[in-house]
């Protein structure tokens, strides 16, 4: 192993983020080999390896993801990420809650740089995996890596959301990008007994890891656990630029009030944000700060599909008097959330590992320490 790679290993193994189960893939497949020349480290800084060579391979090694593709590829962008390589922890963290074996088959959905596949085909064969990405520049990338790298999974350019039925039945699904809504084709292709591993969210709070396993009936059910942010599979993305797009008080009208309510808990909690979030999933919410630095900010709630907002204005000056509430549209959004936070409060502040998720054909269904609960529902 290089030095770099030894230490990183090292440090995954002394946090306990990396079990012994997967300790020899880990040293065996070197991140290095799977990420491109150019790399943006999360201060925004891009690094070319020919120019700056040991930066860059302390960016390939450091526990941090790593931005890999702005706007999908697209030149002259606003620079939006739009595939990375995901935190090595994570990674590690993810394929220990996949809880797969050599015998099985896995099914990744999102190849990105490709190194998630490498580790799986060192563990299961390459045989055994397939993984599928939508970019098919990057899927072409990921193949060339691979390879290089002496693994030759099956490697798909297509929707991730469709699964791959050509080698169901998979023992286990794992995806590497957000999902709002679990495609029921990745129940269908797997095994009874078998595991769905994808991180989740809405557009309210991006998230948590769904772990679902597979029934004998055609539903998987699980639990959310982790908490981890990633970059959504493309067809389930959320709206960007939506406070410039929908909040223009100056041409609009709204009504005025004040709470005494302050964001700390409903929109800084993790908790408490993810539980608002299962009552108000097509909300976005963002705090813009005062360029005075003096403590001030707003939190602003928009849904796109009604093109109703609120602001709420936090000023410490204020304290006494309670915080200004803009509302416009059809839909009182901070109402809704004031709802959401005390029926989240009456159920004891349950945190999000007790909340589930059911799978059908028909239905998406949320539910809070048993299945008979039911908090949220979609088609």
């Amino acid at each position: 192993m290089l030095p770099e790679h030894e230490k990183l290993v090292a440090r995954l193994v002394q946090a306990g983020d990396l079990s012994p189960h997967w300790r020899t893939a880990f040293e065996k497949v070197e991140r290095h080999r799977f990420l491109p020349d150019r790399i943006t480290s999360l201060n925004g800084a891009t690094v070319d390896r020919l120019r700056d060579e040991a930066r860059w391979f302390e960016l390939a090694y450091d526990d941090i993801p790593v931005v890999t593709q702005t706007d999908d590829g697209a030149e002259g962008g606003s620079g939006c990420p739009s595939s990375s390589a995901s935190q090595p922890s994570i990674v590690a963290d993810m394929l220990r809650r996949l809880d797969v074996f050599p015998g099985m088959r896995a099914l990744e959905i999102g190849t990105g740089t490709g190194y998630n596949a490498a580790l799986l085909s060192h563990l299961l064969g390459d045989g055994e995996v397939t993984s599928i990405e939508v970019d098919a520049e990057l899927a072409e990338l990921a193949r060339i890596r691979l390879m290089s790298a002496g693994f030759t999974p099956l490697v798909v350019t297509g929707d991730g959301t469709q699964g791959w039925p050509a080698r169901a039945p998979y023992d286990r699904v794992i995806c590497t990008a957000a999902v709002q809504r679990v495609p029921y084709h990745w129940v269908a292709q797997t095994c009874p007994g078998g595991r769905i591993l994808t991180p989740w969210g809405n557009a309210f709070h991006n998230g948590v890891l769904a772990e679902l396993r597979v029934g004998s009936h055609g539903t998987a059910h699980g639990r959310f656990g982790g908490g981890v942010v990633f970059m959504w599979v493309r067809d389930q993305r959320v709206p960007r630029n939506v406070v410039e797009t929908y909040v223009h008080p100056e041409e609009q009208g709204f009504e005025t009030s004040r709470t005494e309510l302050h964001p700390y808990e409903p929109i800084n909690d993790f908790d408490a944000r993810f539980a608002i979030g299962l009552r108000m999933p097509t909300v976005l919410n963002r705090v813009e700060f005062a360029e005075a630095g003096d403590g001030r900010f707003t939190v602003y709630l928009v849904d796109p599909d009604t093109a109703s907002w609120a602001s709420w204005h936090i000023d410490p000056e204020q304290r006494g008097t309670g915080y200004e509430v803009r509302q416009h549209g059809s839909r009182e959004l901070f109402a809704e959330l004031e709802s959401a936070y005390r029926w989240w409060r009456r159920e004891g502040r349950p945190g999000h590992a007790r909340f589930g998720l059911t799978v059908s054909a028909q239905h998406q269904r949320i539910w809070l320490d048993e299945e008979s609960n039911l908090v949220a529902s979609a088609a």
